[in-house]
């Protein structure tokens, strides 16, 4: 008999016995679904979104959405509410998609099932903001030969694609008529019948966030029951099919499967939240003398994939927290694009405490071109923090109260000090929070980090 960290094994003359082969088969099966949690996060994050979109806006293949406001916003991950979002699912499956996408200021990315940008749109897109015609042909698919010369021909790896797009203006009337523009087709169709959809106002809405329990493995199931198996998935493949989740099947789990998947959700998001929390990647931290981290890992790539390997944990990390990639996010050109900053622990390490008061300094000059934005995420949803005032971010398009030097006081806390209540953030008792920042158009002193980001400190 041996003890080992799953318990003690019996061998008889140095065979497994019975129930010791059971323990290890419970044992390799666990561990093998808590690792396809892990590299699962982007695709069952993109499919929750497809998901979302249909239950709370009726949206099926080639319907835009318009998201905005704090409501519809709080469904999303890790998204913010200053910048309003037109989202649309695209099924290649039946044949090359065509987007006729409008010239305005917008940043975005065409997206495949894996969370990878396909390319870019808006300003630091293909289309420079100067809209364009986008066919998208899906993988396995020939490219019809009458495209138009000036159309951007793309390809996908995937057969669902997602657009995410952010509306950059500030005019109310040019977000509309940018969201209203766009239009998404199959090929030799024409995109007359396109409707700009919204969410439902009535009832509570469904969260793009990643489900939990089983459900996790029957959206996993789902998202890749009609998507090619890549080279270098097979290995999460193979491992998926003894816990029932095998591409063109239907996934009805037995009983002892549906027991080692629902703990391993559990496991799987713990290790997540650890990862995204706590990160150890080298060079993370913003400046050596605050808690604010680079969101996206320094060395990430957008494809994920590397000539040393696949971005395994980094890509846990990212998309556990938000979904919608894009090649601008990982700019070092100045002004274009977007950066972004995130901390999770105050200036004495603690985790941030819905019932207690806290208070941070924007400095003078922020590194932004367009504008800059503060937002609030409650742990458990990674969504908008919910409070009854419904308010969740601040940001320089805001009308905020500066101090002689420029900079700006921002408070988080449950009630708003007085002569600050511009600058107010609320939060709730018994729920902890973190923060980004966003800078939109970054510029050389986020780079060069000489812009000194003070951390987050209690204010009480």
């Amino acid at each position: 008999m041996v003890m080992t960290r799953i318990g003690e094994l019996e061998f008889d003359l140095g065979v497994p016995t019975p129930d010791t082969v059971t323990k290890l088969y419970d044992a390799m099966d666990f561990q093998r679904a808590v690792l396809c949690y892990l590299w699962a996060a982007p695709i069952v994050g993109m499919q929750s979104v497809k998901v979302a979109l249909a239950d709370n806006g009726g949206a099926g293949s080639s319907d835009p959405v318009l998201i905005e406001g704090y409501r519809d916003v709080s469904t999303m991950l890790g998204s913010n509410v200053t910048t309003p979002y037109v989202l649309a699912w695209l099924d290649l499956a039946a044949g090359p998609m065509v987007l006729d996408y409008p010239a305005g200021a917008t940043g975005g990315a065409l997206i495949d099932w894996w969370d990878r940008p396909i390319a870019d749109t808006g300003g630091a897109g293909i289309d420079k903001g100067r809209g364009a015609i986008i066919v998208v042909v899906g993988p396995g698919q020939e490219a019809p030969s009458d495209v138009p010369a000036d159309a951007h021909l793309l390809w996908s790896r995937t057969s669902n694609v997602l657009l995410f797009c952010r509306l950059l203006e500030s005019d109310r009337a040019q977000i509309e008529r940018v969201a209203s523009a766009l239009r998404i087709y199959r090929f030799g169709q024409d995109g007359s019948a396109t409707r700009l959809l919204r969410f439902r106002r009535e009832g509570a809405l469904t969260s793009m966030a990643h489900p939990r329990g089983l459900a996790y493995w029957e959206c996993l199931a789902a998202a890749v029951h009609d998507e090619p198996i890549e080279d270098r998935d097979r290995f999460f493949a193979a491992m998926l099919k003894p816990l029932g989740i095998e591409p063109g099947r239907p996934f009805r789990p037995d009983a002892r499967q549906a027991a080692l998947l629902a703990e391993a959700a559990f496991v799987g998001e713990a290790t997540a939240k650890a990862s995204s929390w706590f990160k150890r990647f080298p060079g993370i931290r913003y400046r050596d003398d605050v808690h604010w981290e680079y969101f996206i890992p320094p060395g990430y790539a957008t494809q994920q994939d590397t000539a040393d390997g696949t971005r395994f944990e980094e890509r846990t990390t990212f998309f556990y927290e938000v979904m919608g990639a894009s090649n601008s996010v990982m700019t070092t050109t100045p002004g274009v694009g977007s950066a972004y900053l995130a901390v999770y622990h105050d200036k004495d390490g603690r985790a941030f405490d819905g019932a207690k008061a806290y208070r941070l300094r924007i400095p003078p000059n922020p590194p932004a071109k367009l504008f800059w934005s503060v937002t609030l995420y409650d742990i458990e949803t990674r969504g908008l923090i919910q409070n009854a005032q419904q308010m969740a971010d601040r940001s320089s398009r805001h009308d905020l109260r500066r101090n002689a030097d420029g900079s700006v006081d921002l408070v988080f806390a449950p009630v708003a000090p007085e002569g600050l209540e511009a600058n107010w953030i609320p939060t709730a008792p018994g729920k902890a929070w973190y923060a980004y920042l966003r800078l939109f158009g970054p510029l050389d002193s986020y780079f060069d980090r000489s812009w000194p980001l003070p951390d987050i400190e209690r204010g009480d």
